[in-house]
């Protein structure tokens, strides 16, 4: 996840399949967030001035998808890296300041899309002209992420709604964080079970692998010299790494060509990631793990013979990482910069 880079533009995408939407209840729901009961709500700004904010970020976004539609899976990978560095707090949106180097800057956020900050601060510009400083960046990035989503036939589900926005953001946090793309199923069991994930969860959240780019850096290693006794990662289909040789030479590499983490369906969110790992065509260690290790291979299984369970999963476990320590009341504030990208 940390590898991905999805600001190359793709063009128009053609042929996305119908939404699936949440279960029926989801609408009303309200959940604790935090160890002081604060509550997030779905008509948390219902009695405001914002109360049509759904509508106008859902329009922002239809734009912005027709402009870029790899803001899709951009925005997605963006609200990941500020939900699972401290909490979705909008900490990954600041600029980092003369005393402070700010998560955005850390090595693993360098490729993070620039039109995936672009939508979020299209939709801030656009609430501000009218209800000025009452909805949150925070929320913005939820609900952007839930609404481009659903765009590359991706779930529509409720946005609990009510979080502030952080003061505070360090570049070590989002190193300390965030995984790399050669962690062990060990690994990412580790790092997501201190954020309250098992590993079920984990594995779906992985599937977010369905859309977006990696750069060829993230996985020479498997293609080229990987060992005294193979050139290539002997997990990986061998016709898949000849294939990816082609786009990624190990000579002259430009070091920002990119391929798609999907190369079966990469304009659309759904179950072919689990497919492919099935087939050994993971590109990425951390993919192909989830099929090699046992621990976690009956669930991917389990993912590639039905599309319709890994997208309900989804849904539930995206609204969870969405609820991630979030600030609420008068935690935090309610940013002002269109851009999202200082404090008040």
């Amino acid at each position: 996840m940390g590898a991905l880079d999805v600001g190359i533009e793709l063009g128009v995408f053609l042929d996305i399949p119908p939404k699936v939407d949440a279960p029926m209840g989801l609408g009303m729901v309200f959940v604790t967030t935090n160890d002081y009961g604060a509550q997030l709500n779905v008509n948390f700004y219902q009695n405001t001035a914002c109360r049509n904010l759904e509508a106008v970020i859902q329009t922002t976004m239809e734009a912005k998808f027709k402009q870029a539609p790899t803001s899709a899976a951009g925005t997605l990978r963006l609200f990941f890296h500020d939900c699972m560095v401290n909490g979705c707090d909008a900490s990954v949106l600041l600029a980092s300041t003369p005393g402070n180097q700010a998560e955005r800057d850390a090595p693993i956020n360098l490729s993070l899309a620039g039109d995936a900050f672009d939508a979020v601060t299209q939709a801030k510009t656009a609430l501000e002209k009218i209800c000025p400083g009452v909805v949150s960046c925070a929320d913005i990035l939820a609900i952007a992420t839930r609404d481009l989503l659903s765009m590359v036939g991706g779930p529509t589900y409720p946005v609990l709604k009510g979080r502030r926005d952080s003061r505070v953001s360090r570049a070590s946090d989002a190193t300390r964080q965030l995984p790399t793309a050669n962690f062990t199923v060990n690994q990412l069991n580790a790092l997501f079970g201190s954020k309250g994930f098992s590993q079920h969860e984990m594995v779906t959240l992985s599937g977010c692998h369905t859309i977006g780019f990696v750069h060829c850096g993230e996985f020479l290693n498997r293609i080229y010299n990987f060992s005294p006794k193979s050139q290539t990662d002997p997990t990986m289909n061998p016709g898949f790494a000849q294939q990816l040789r082609l786009s990624c030479p190990d000579v002259n590499l430009d070091p920002n060509v990119v391929v798609f983490l999907d190369q079966t369906t990469p304009k659309i969110f759904d179950n072919t990631y689990y497919k492919n790992t099935v087939k050994g065509e993971g590109i990425l260690t951390t993919d192909q793990e989830l099929f090699t290790d046992l621990q976690t291979r009956p669930q991917v299984e389990q993912y590639a013979l039905s599309n319709s369970l890994f997208v309900n999963d989804y849904i539930s476990v995206i609204t969870k990482m969405g609820n991630l320590g979030v600030l609420t009341g008068t935690q935090g504030e309610i940013r002002r910069a269109l851009d999202c990208a200082s404090v008040n």
